[in-house]
């Protein structure tokens, strides 16, 4: 297996952190992903019942686009999981403007606006796939600690399923999902769900993320320490289609059966990849082994994408500890 060590100085010293302020529990980013949506009214179902202490920690509840969860679709005129990029969230509004953009710019001020020091501490973007990813935490740099021990933490408490930890890894101004908009967030992707549909055991592994997530920051709050260590994580690379016709642009092949559902897998030179429908296999041809995730994607189709590839990480993180005066 190739795997690729990701830098790590005198295998750094513990590191004091500013306490976190809360958090912000967003589902329904896209409107038929449904584990989200539900768990987002069921928290705010328990703080009408039993007021904000019902938490250890301030938890800002959102559903981020109620319009295409009334809808059940993914989205309204445009995929609002694209438009939180500092270029789009600073695009003026006009009366042609979609959906999708007018909210991420509501949401980039209701959570503080991307970039300020005012901007919230935690996002939780919860999303499902129809892909086999079990429990997978994206997020967007290598070196945030305080992400990166949530994932370790979630990693080590959740038993279900596996629990994979992707890193997208490019500058956070060019990040376009909604969690890039905190300090510290993640997308929680949970899955194989069919779009439209709520399973209760991917429901009740979703719970217990954002559980254990608020768990994680209250902990680290009141002064526990964090050992550090090692966090196996995935690299993005790249984005793979399927086999198409070079003139109408449908689809000729669809995902090799030995492929379907081993999301995560190690792909090698010469595996399979694609049926085509006429019954020919097409095969992987790249140089290095990688893994592919999201295979298969329902919600992929329109973007072009049959599954992205991986290169596997050990990211080696400091024990972290709350900053307090004594710690100074």
């Amino acid at each position: 297996m190739t795997e690729e060590k990701a830098e790590d100085k005198n295998k750094m010293a513990s590191v004091f952190l500013p306490a976190l302020g809360g958090m912000a529990v967003c589902g329904g980013t896209h409107g038929n992903e449904l584990s989200g949506v539900y768990l987002v009214q069921e928290m705010e179902r328990q703080r009408k019942e039993k007021g904000d202490g019902v938490w250890p920690i301030p938890v800002t509840t959102v559903l981020s686009n109620p319009r295409a969860v009334k809808e059940c679709r993914r989205y309204i005129d445009t995929d609002m999981n694209r438009c939180f990029s500092k270029a789009v969230l600073s695009t003026p509004i006009t009366d042609s403007s979609p959906y999708e953009v007018r909210r991420a710019q509501e949401l980039n001020n209701l959570l503080g606006v991307k970039g300020s020091d005012d901007v919230m501490d935690m996002i939780c973007d919860l999303h499902n796939t129809t892909s086999n990813m079990g429990l997978t935490l994206i997020h967007y740099s290598a070196s945030d600690w305080v992400t990166l021990h949530i994932c370790k933490y979630l990693q080590t408490k959740i038993t279900k399923v596996p629990v994979r930890v992707l890193v997208l890894d490019f500058p956070i101004n060019d990040a376009y999902n909604l969690e890039s908009v905190s300090k510290h967030g993640f997308t929680l992707e949970v899955g194989p769900q069919p779009q439209g549909v709520v399973r209760a055991d991917i429901y009740v592994i979703m719970k217990e993320a954002v559980d254990l997530t608020i768990d994680w920051i209250h902990k680290f709050n009141s002064g526990t320490e964090f050992e550090g260590g090692d966090v196996e994580a995935f690299k993005f690379i790249k984005s793979v289609d399927y086999p198409r016709d070079p003139e109408t642009r449908n689809l000729t092949a669809a995902v090799h059966p030995q492929l379907q559902d081993r999301d995560f897998c190690l792909l090698k030179r010469g595996d399979p990849l694609f049926l085509s429908f006429s019954g020919e296999t097409v095969t992987c041809e790249e140089e290095e082994p990688l893994h592919p995730f999201f295979i298969n994607e329902g919600a992929y189709y329109e973007k072009g994408i049959a599954f992205h590839l991986a290169k596997k990480w050990t990211l080696t993180v400091p024990s972290v500890q709350v900053h307090t005066i004594n710690s100074a």
